[in-house]
């Protein structure tokens, strides 16, 4: 069975995988992709079975007949967050103006780059933009083709890197510093959930994994790796 599932989810569905296969013997194949991206491939007739992404993109997709519809399970919240590195000593982030200094005293930035339909990237640009820092982040900035996992074991080494929890637990070399304050959060945006793709070859066992996914064994996953499930 083939899933679209967003990039910053991977951390958590490699340990659930294999659970499932287990228990199901169904076999998984996980194609991981940012989730503006996933949309684009959606959109264009790519075959799936499951989708993971963010809410409001499967509700879209929904509405235009690309996903089944009643089939959106809503599984985790998320945000976006500060990363230093390891062993750093992790600055104060309460406010807007903490993290406002927090980006403008670093060296260098990195965050998932926006052009290629990363939330996380998405979501800086639009915070710097409020906080009135954008030329100035800009002008040191990384912006990382992938995830923060994948940037660290490439040698990646910004002082400060911007995205979701569950990238930065994962990441070797750098330490979750704070979330970004609440008023710079977007809640909607960053609830993540799986549905059904129309026309899939393989609806019985679809909707079986979206049960083990929205289950409380696989929350405790979520959870351990870095958001919040929903319900909690």
């Amino acid at each position: 069975m083939r899933l679209l599932c967003a990039l910053v989810l991977k951390p958590a569905m490699d340990d659930l995988a294999g659970p499932f296969v287990a228990e199901t013997s169904t076999p998984l194949a996980f194609d991981y992709d940012s989730a503006g991206a996933i949309g684009k491939r959606i959109r264009a007739g790519e075959p799936c079975e499951v989708v993971v992404a963010q809410k409001h993109l499967l509700e879209s997709l929904q509405g235009e007949g690309r996903i089944a519809a009643g089939s959106i399970v809503p599984l985790a919240r998320s945000g976006v967050a500060v990363a230093v590195r390891a062993g750093a000593t992790k600055p104060k982030i309460e406010t807007a103006d903490d993290l406002k200094r927090t980006l403008l005293a670093a060296r260098a930035v990195a965050y998932p780059d926006p052009s290629l339909g990363h939330a996380s990237g998405i979501h800086f640009m639009v915070v710097v933009e409020r906080l009135g820092i954008g030329p100035a982040v800009a002008a040191k900035s990384v912006a990382m083709k992938g995830s923060l996992i994948e940037y660290a074991d490439e040698g990646g080494d910004a002082d400060l890197a911007i995205t979701q929890p569950m990238e930065i637990l994962a990441a070797p070399g750098y330490d979750l510093a704070a979330w970004f304050p609440p008023e710079l959060q977007d809640a909607e945006k960053f609830t993540w959930a799986a549905g059904i793709a129309a026309g899939t070859r393989q609806p019985q066992a679809a909707e079986a994994l979206i049960r083990f996914l929205a289950s409380a064994a696989a929350a405790a996953v979520i959870e351990a790796k870095g958001m919040t499930p929903v319900g909690r």
